[in-house]
């Protein structure tokens, strides 16, 4: 289940990357509107009565292999994932499905569909500052954001809504006919309240009617995080 903490500890990582100036911007959505996107073996999560829709526009760093440094001018970047909340039954899990990952580099692209991770590749650049941090990226095909976030005071105690869609420790990938799960350690997030203008249109690009009402907005500074290698899940 969700949880502050990893519920598993990766001692060899597969790669490495820190994720810093994280937002967090979430919509209600019906169930059924997010179950008909998953594969075959997940179930929608439903946290307090409705399903949840994820936009999550980050700074990626320092993005290696386990056992390699990072690539000056090569290893930091923007991405955005588009994601819900879902488990496994058959095995007993639970984590994210992304349903949309945007990021500038190619290769990065490649090696992940690879993987059976929706990568697909636009420009874009993330604009820290004292106060804010502005988002921008843009694909003809893939859609585009320019959004900027103001945090605000530090979270003491996250809600139980908060840690359901934050303390998620899988991703599920399907490949070669089958569901995969690979498992994620960092620290706790250090989570704050937030503010956001401006706009995006990733949500669309995915098959579902944009929202129509603003987001719930969180706010991290960033953790340093290790991913572990896929394992496939049983067949449920």
């Amino acid at each position: 289940m969700p949880s502050v903490t990893p519920p598993e500890r990766i001692l060899r990582a597969a790669s490495l990357q820190r994720w810093e100036s994280v937002t967090f911007l979430h919509w209600a959505y019906p169930p059924g509107k997010l179950q008909r996107l998953l594969p075959p073996g997940l179930e929608i999560d439903v946290v307090e009565g409705t399903a949840w829709l994820g936009v999550t526009p980050l700074a990626m760093r320092g993005v290696r292999p386990g056992l390699l440094p990072p690539v000056p001018g090569w290893s930091d970047f923007l991405e955005v994932n588009v994601r819900t909340y879902v488990h496994h039954p058959a095995s007993g899990t639970d984590g994210v499905w992304f349903l949309r990952l945007v990021c500038p580099r190619a290769a990065m692209v490649v090696a992940m569909r690879a993987l059976g991770v929706p990568y697909r590749r636009f420009a874009g650049s993330v604009e820290p500052g004292r106060d804010a941090t502005r988002y921008r990226g843009n694909h003809a095909r893939w859609g585009s954001i320019d959004v900027t976030v103001h945090p605000g005071e530090r979270v003491a105690e996250p809600s139980p809504w908060l840690v359901a869609v934050t303390g998620r420790w899988n991703a599920y990938t399907w490949r070669a006919g089958r569901l995969w799960r690979v498992p994620v350690e960092h620290p706790p997030w250090p989570l704050h309240r937030a503010t956001v203008t401006g706009t995006s249109d990733l949500v669309r690009h995915t098959g579902l009617q944009p929202p129509v009402t603003g987001p719930t907005v969180s706010w991290s500074p960033g953790v340093d995080v290790r991913l572990g290698l896929p394992r496939p899940l049983p067949r449920g």
